[in-house]
């Protein structure tokens, strides 16, 4: 073979151009358990700052963090009362609460993307206002807002069937009234926060309201109820009803013919009140135009109230019987005190005049009043003092509230005779330059009918309680105004305004004696402060039997524009019809008496 060369060395005896290897140093490793209790040490002590950290939330600031939690898990749900219901003397319900749905809203859970379909769809089924409706699903944090209240099972059942994330309903009470328009000037109507706002809702809501209740419950992210969680409640204490001395049917008949009447003569309201004058209970109150408090927005304001005891008005030749009482207590004057009466008369600076022209006249004080002379009753009053007429009106309930209970209520106007000009008491005896209230002029006729007894009206049978046992309101004082005597003496002239002779024959009932008597007050012009081109007051009132009263029935007519604007012609109609249909629905039969013979004219 042949042989490999050598191979050539380094220094050293390593390979040409390399270094030779270092000398390994030998390793020691270092004692485990030093490294094994260092590590222990810091685990140890990241441990302890978790631990501090738990002992801090679960113990030092544990109270804080729960309230915190609790707070974004609770909610506090509304538990409406049941309002008590309304009725008439017989239970008929006027105003009565039914089931509903509130609709609610969780923002927290709404996605920002879906709240326009959320508005596209409820805002319409639910009669709201798309960007009212924008702004409550997007109010940041929060996780409960109301939608609408007051919404029928069959709305809710729709907005449920769209199955939105965080839209829900609870139940609660809807104020319904069953007979529309009927009595709404009395009753009035609950506003869409559930508060009355007007009539015997407003005046009675503590009574109707009872007390609400809540529930705290707690809710998951996802806007569902924890069962277990914590459920705190307060249960809501249900409203007592009220139930009213009015009667359904009456109520009606006397509606139905103001109605129309006002239709009619193009009067701008009318008003009719039927009363009970032994215990003062009012069996309607009924006025026109009216409302349905079912939809009350879609109707004025002005309509809401009752004109009944909130419109004051000068009541004209009605206000006579007051005169009358006063001279016959106080001045002497009889049924047969005969007065020369010319058709106009003049007092210091101011002519006064009768409704009509006519030659002198010698009436006797009952032909006076079946005839309505202006001018016969100045001159009887001038037999008492203006202080007596004064105290006479006061006794009457002039320039006081009847205390009926609705709200609004004028007392009318009735100046103490010290603030009397020279010649207010002239005006004043026959009915101007004074106002009440319909209301007021109802119980004027009543105290005559009830024997000179004045027993105040009365709207509110009492309250009943959830087993529908009645509670009966406290009675007013009754007082005497004038004898019986007196009482009687004017009942028997006031049958003589009905009879051929007098004003009112078109308020004779066939079978009944009828007594009463007509108003027709020119109106004040606001402007001027005078009796100038704003129209006429036409009123009668008047009661039945005439010799056993037991109904009254008051009408008014605010500015008739079509036909007679006479008391006799537009008023008197209205009180036949509902004084009618009131004799009849209450069984009230004819006494069979014959009526007294009105002597009107002065035998020469």
């Amino acid at each position: 073979r042949p042989k490999r060369p050598k191979r050539r060395r380094g220094p050293g005896g390593g390979p040409p151009g390399r270094r030779p290897p270092r000398p390994r140093v030998p390793f020691h490793r270092r004692d485990p358990i030093k490294r094994l209790n260092v590590g222990l040490l810091v685990v140890a002590f990241v441990l302890s700052l978790f631990a501090g950290r738990l002992v801090q939330l679960q113990t030092i600031e544990s109270g804080s963090y729960s309230e915190l939690a609790i707070k974004q898990r609770l909610q506090e749900i509304d538990l409406p009362a049941g309002r008590g219901d309304i009725t008439d003397a017989q239970g008929n319900p006027l105003a009565m609460t039914v089931e509903a749905r509130a609709i609610f809203a969780d923002p927290y859970i709404i996605k920002p993307e879906k709240r326009q379909a959320i508005v596209n769809a409820l805002a319409p089924t639910l009669g709201l206002d798309p960007a009212s409706v924008m702004k409550t699903i997007s109010r940041p944090g929060s996780r409960f807002e109301y939608l609408a209240h007051g919404v029928r099972p069959d709305q809710a059942r729709l907005v449920t069937g769209y199955k939105f994330l965080g839209i829900g309903t609870l139940p609660e009470y809807r104020r319904q009234y069953p007979n529309d328009s009927l009595a709404a000037g009395v009753i009035g109507f609950v506003n869409a926060e559930g508060k009355g706002a007007t009539g015997l809702e407003y005046a009675m809501n503590s009574q109707l309201a009872g007390r609400s209740g809540w529930q705290r419950v707690e809710i998951s992210p996802e806007g569902q109820h924890i069962p277990m969680g914590e459920d705190q409640k307060r249960p809501p204490v249900p409203g007592r009803g009220v139930r009213l001395t009015l009667m359904r049917d009456i109520q009606y008949q006397a509606q139905r013919a103001i109605e129309q009447q006002v239709k009619a003569t193009g009067a701008r309201s009318g008003s009719v009140v039927v009363m009970d004058p032994r215990d003062g209970r009012l069996l309607a109150m009924a006025s026109a135009p009216g409302y349905d408090p079912n939809d009350y927005n879609d109707s004025h304001p002005s309509r809401w109230g009752s004109p009944i005891v909130q419109e004051a008005y000068e009541p004209g030749s009605t206000g006579k019987v007051l005169t009358a009482a006063a001279v016959m207590e106080k001045g002497g004057v009889t049924p047969e005190t005969v007065f020369t009466v010319p058709d106009r008369l003049k007092r210091y600076d101011r002519t006064f005049r009768d409704s009509h022209r006519h030659p002198t006249q010698r009436l006797t004080f009952g032909g006076v009043l079946a005839t309505s002379s202006n001018v016969g009753t100045i001159l009887a009053s001038e037999r008492i003092t203006q202080q007596t007429l004064y105290q006479f009106l006061r006794a009457f309930g002039f320039g006081e509230k009847t205390g009926v209970g609705l709200p609004g209520e004028t007392a009318g106007q009735l100046l103490p005779p010290e603030r009397w000009s020279g010649t207010d008491r002239y005006p004043i005896a026959f009915g101007q330059t004074v106002s009440v209230n319909a209301l007021q002029m109802a119980s004027v006729y009543a105290t005559i009918a009830n024997g000179g007894t004045r027993v105040p009206p009365t709207l509110i049978e009492g309250t009943t309680g959830e087993d529908g046992a009645l509670t009966p309101a406290a009675r007013p004082a009754s007082r005497r105004v004038v004898s019986p005597g007196t009482a009687r003496e004017i009942r028997d002239m006031l049958e003589g305004v009905t009879s051929r002779d007098g004003t009112a024959p078109k308020a004779k009932i066939p079978g009944y004696r009828v007594a009463g008597k007509t108003g027709t007050a020119e109106i004040v012009n606001p402007r001027c402060g005078c009796y100038d081109g704003s129209g006429y007051t036409a009123s009668f009132a008047g009661f039945a039997p005439a010799d056993d009263p037991q109904l009254v029935v008051q009408v008014v007519l605010q500015g008739p524009r079509k036909g007679s604007h006479y008391g006799g012609d537009v008023a008197a109609p209205v009180f036949k019809d509902v004084m009618s249909f009131a004799l009849q629905t209450r069984k009230i039969p004819p006494t069979g008496s014959k009526p007294p013979i009105t002597k009107i004219y002065a035998r020469d």
